[in-house]
C-alpha cells in the first residue's frame, strides 16, 4: 500500500472516474507541424498514463478557424478524426482521461517581431513584442464561442473526456479579464461581469454541445503581477463569478503574463516550492464548491499528498515533474521515491519548445516520448564490455549506469573527491539545490549496477590501459579559454583565475569582504549569473562586464527576466560594450573597461577580484593516446562539445545505450 494514501485515494469529475488525484498540466510538445496529430504526440501522453496518471491535458489545440496557420492539431477542419480517435483510445485504454486544451495567445507574442493576425479583447500593445491585436467584435466573439463548443463536441465525438480552456498565463481570455488588457465597454468588458462574460458564454456552449458528461475545466489566473491586471482579489472576484452556476468541473489557478513576469508561467528554482499554494488554497473558498486543481512547482509526492491530505486542493496538476519521469505516479504508489528522477525547474523543456522551437526535452530524462520511456530499464548488452568511464560529472555518471545496467563491467575515473563535476559546483549556487538530483539518481543506478567507483584523482592513459577496456567513454569536461585581453603571462602564472577556479576559493568564505569583484561575461548561460549572486553574497561591490549590448543571451526568456530582476534587485552592475583593459594598475586594485564601439574609458578603482566566464574547450588530451592503443574512445558531454546540462546528460545516455 503506498505511504501517499490522499494522493491515491480515486476522484470523480463528471461522471467519470480518475484512479487517482494526478493530472499532467498542459504542457506544449511542437510535435504537430501539419497540425494533425502525430504518433510522438500520442505516444507521449499514453506514456504518462502508463506512469500512472489519472488525467492527462493536450498542448493547447486549434479549435477556432483563425488559428489555422498555427502549428496545432487542426481540430475545427474535423479532417484527422481517425488520429484523435488513436490518441483518445491510447490514453483512455490505459484509465486515463484525455482533456484537449482550449487557448489563444491574443496579442501575446514572446519571440521576435509583431503577430498581424493577432486578435483580443482591445487594441492595446502586447508588452513583450508590441504586437497591437485588432479588436474582436462582439460578433465575432460570438462565433468564436461556437466555433470552440463545435470543436469540442468533436473531441467528444472521437472520445475524448473532456477540454480545459486556458484563461490564464496572459492568452487572450486572461487578456479579456484583466482591467489591464481589456478596455472595452460593451458587454465584454466594463464591469467584471462584462469580463468574464466570453469565458462563462464557452463553458455554458460547451456544456449545451458537450453534456454533463463531458468534463470542462478552467484554468485562471491566481496573479498576473502587473499594476491594474488580475492579482489574488481579483483572482477571487472572477472565480466566483465563473463557478457560481457551477457548470465547471474544476479550476485551478497559473501566474504570468505576456510581459516582465513571463518568467511566473513556470517558477523555477530560484523561488520557492509550491509558490502559489498560500494563494491558491485561499482562493478554493471562492470556487462555490467547484473541486480546486493545485498547480505551480510542486515536485514531490510528499508535497503533493501534503496538499490533498490538508484539504488545500482536491487534484494536484504535474507538468516538468511529468516530463522528467512519466512514471513518477507509479514510482511513487510502489513506494519507489527514491527511484524517481525529479524535475529540477530549469525550464529546460519551456526553452526548448517557446524559445528553440523543437519538440519537449529534459535535462533529467533523455527518453522523452520513446516506447520504452516508462521506468526505463536498459536493454542486456549482447557482448558484455570492460568499459572506462573517465570523469564523474553528470555526462560520465549518465553513461556509467546505462552502460552497467546492460551488463558491461564499468570502472568509473573522478578527479575530484565528489561526483557531480561542475554540477557539483553548480549546486552549492544559488538557485542550484535540485541539481544534486540528477547525479544522486546516476550514483545510486550505478551502484545498483555495479559499477566501480574510483574518485579522488585524475585518471591518466596508463591507469586507464591497466584496465585492459574494451571502450572509453570520455567525460573530462572543458576549460574557460582566457580572454584575449588577459596577457599571456597574466595567463600562465595564473593570477586572474576563470570562474570556476575563482568559486571553488570563494565559496570557502561567508564573510563579506570589501571592494569590488568584477566578472567578465563571454558565456551568458545561466551558471554565470548564479556565480555572481554568490560573488554578490561576499564582495561590497560586483561589476559584470560583456561585450554584448546585454546579458543571459544564451537564456530561454523567463530564466533571463528572472535573472535581470535578481540582477537588479541585488543591485549587481550591468557594465554592457565593453571589455577590461589590462595594464601595470590592476595589481593596484585599479581596472580601466573600455567600450568596444567608442573606446571610452570607465574605472573602477576598489577591484578585489577580476575573473572570467568564456566559451570552452574539450579537455580531451586523452583521446589520441587511448586510440593510438586501439581503444574505442566515445566522448561526450562537454569532451564531446562544451554546451548545457541537457547535452551532458543526453550524450551520456547515449553512450552508455549504444556501448
Amino acid at each position: 500500500m503506498s505511504d501517499f494514501q490522499a494522493l491515491f485515494t480515486p476522484f470523480s469529475l463528471a461522471g467519470k472516474t480518475l484512479r487517482n488525484r494526478i493530472v499532467h498540466a498542459s504542457m506544449s510538445l511542437l510535435s504537430t507541424p501539419q497540425g494533425r496529430v502525430t504518433d510522438r504526440m500520442i505516444q507521449y501522453h499514453a506514456n504518462r498514463a502508463a506512469g500512472g496518471a489519472a488525467m492527462t491535458v493536450t498542448e493547447p489545440l486549434a479549435t477556432m478557424r483563425h488559428q489555422a496557420s498555427i502549428p496545432r492539431v487542426q481540430v475545427w477542419r474535423k479532417d484527422d478524426a481517425d488520429g484523435l480517435k488513436r490518441f483518445a483510445d491510447a490514453v483512455e485504454s490505459q484509465d486515463c482521461r484525455l482533456l484537449g486544451q482550449i487557448q489563444d495567445a491574443g496579442r501575446g507574442r514572446h519571440f521576435p517581431g509583431r503577430n498581424p493576425e493577432a486578435v483580443g479583447a482591445s487594441a492595446l500593445p502586447d508588452d513583450l513584442s508590441w504586437t497591437v491585436p485588432r479588436a474582436l467584435t462582439a460578433a465575432e466573439i460570438r462565433g468564436l464561442v461556437a466555433e470552440i463548443a463545435d470543436s469540442a463536441a468533436h473531441l467528444k465525438e472521437c472520445g475524448f473526456s473532456g477540454v480545459e480552456i486556458s484563461g490564464a498565463h496572459g492568452h487572450m481570455f486572461h487578456q479579456f479579464l484583466s482591467p489591464w488588457s481589456n478596455r472595452r465597454e460593451d458587454e465584454y468588458g466594463g464591469s467584471w461581469e462584462g469580463r468574464v462574460r466570453f469565458i462563462a458564454e464557452v463553458v455554458a456552449a460547451l456544456r449545451d454541445a458537450c453534456g454533463k458528461d463531458f468534463i470542462v475545466g478552467l484554468k485562471l489566473p491566481v496573479t498576473d503581477g502587473l499594476p491594474g491586471g488580475v492579482g489574488p482579489s481579483e483572482a477571487a472576484i472572477v472565480a466566483d463569478l465563473l463557478t457560481r452556476e457551477r457548470q465547471a468541473d474544476y479550476v485551478c489557478f497559473a501566474g504570468g503574463a505576456h510581459a516582465r513576469t513571463l518568467e511566473m508561467h513556470t517558477p523555477d528554482r530560484h523561488g520557492p516550492h509550491m509558490p502559489y499554494m498560500p494563494t491558491i488554497k485561499e482562493l478554493r473558498h471562492s470556487l462555490n464548491g467547484v473541486p480546486l486543481m493545485a498547480l505551480g512547482r510542486i515536485t514531490d509526492p510528499a508535497e503533493a499528498d501534503g496538499i490533498l491530505a490538508r484539504g488545500e486542493a482536491s487534484l494536484v496538476a504535474l507538468g516538468r515533474p511529468l516530463v522528467a519521469d512519466p512514471a513518477w505516479p507509479k514510482k511513487a504508489a510502489a513506494g519507489r521515491t527514491w527511484d524517481i528522477r525529479y524535475c529540477l525547474s530549469c525550464n529546460t523543456c519551456w526553452a526548448a519548445i517557446i524559445m528553440m522551437h523543437v519538440p519537449i526535452v529534459c535535462v533529467n530524462n533523455p527518453r522523452v516520448a520513446r516506447p520504452d520511456e516508462v521506468d526505463f530499464s536498459p536493454v542486456p548488452a549482447a557482448t558484455p564490455k570492460r568499459v572506462v568511464v573517465v570523469g564523474a560529472g553528470i555526462a560520465g555518471m549518465e553513461a556509467a549506469w546505462v552502460a552497467a545496467a546492460r551488463g558491461h563491467h564499468v570502472t568509473i575515473f573522478g578527479a575530484s573527491d565528489n561526483i557531480g563535476g561542475k554540477a557539483f559546483l553548480r549546486e552549492q549556487l544559488p538557485g542550484g539545490e535540485t541539481v544534486s538530483s540528477i547525479y544522486d539518481y546516476q550514483t545510486v543506478a550505478a551502484r545498483r549496477a555495479g559499477a566501480a567507483i574510483r574518485l579522488g584523482r585524475p585518471a591518466t592513459a596508463a591507469d586507464i590501459l591497466a584496465l585492459r577496456p574494451d571502450t572509453v567513454v570520455l567525460a573530462t569536461g572543458s576549460s574557460m579559454i582566457p580572454p584575449d585581453w588577459l596577457p599571456e603571462d597574466v595567463r600562465a602564472e595564473g593570477w586572474v583565475p576563470d570562474l570556476r577556479d575563482a568559486l571553488v576559493e570563494v565559496l570557502r568564505h561567508d564573510t563579506p569582504q570589501p571592494g569590488t569583484a568584477v566578472l567578465f561575461d563571454a558565456d551568458h548561460t545561466e551558471g554565470t549569473y548564479a556565480a555572481a549572486e554568490a560573488l554578490r553574497a561576499r564582495f561590497a561591490r560586483v561589476v559584470i562586464v560583456t561585450p554584448r549590448d546585454t546579458i543571459a543571451t544564451d537564456v530561454a526568456m523567463t530564466g533571463r527576466q528572472g535573472i535581470l530582476r535578481r540582477m537588479a534587485e541585488q543591485r549587481i552592475e550591468i557594465v554592457t560594450l565593453a571589455e577590461p583593459r589590462w595594464n601595470d594598475q590592476v595589481g593596484e586594485g585599479r581596472l580601466e573597461i573600455v567600450n568596444v564601439y567608442n573606446g571610452d574609458i570607465r574605472a573602477i578603482e576598489d577591484l578585489a577580484l577580476l575573473t572570467y566566464a568564456t566559451p570552452r574547450v574539450p579537455n580531451d588530451a586523452l583521446a589520441a593516446p587511448l586510440r593510438a592503443a586501439g581503444i574505442e574512445v566515445v566522448p561526450v558531454g562537454d569532451a564531446r562539445a562544451p554546451q548545457e546540462m541537457l547535452f551532458a546528460t543526453a550524450s551520456g545516455h547515449a553512450a552508455g545505450d549504444t556501448i
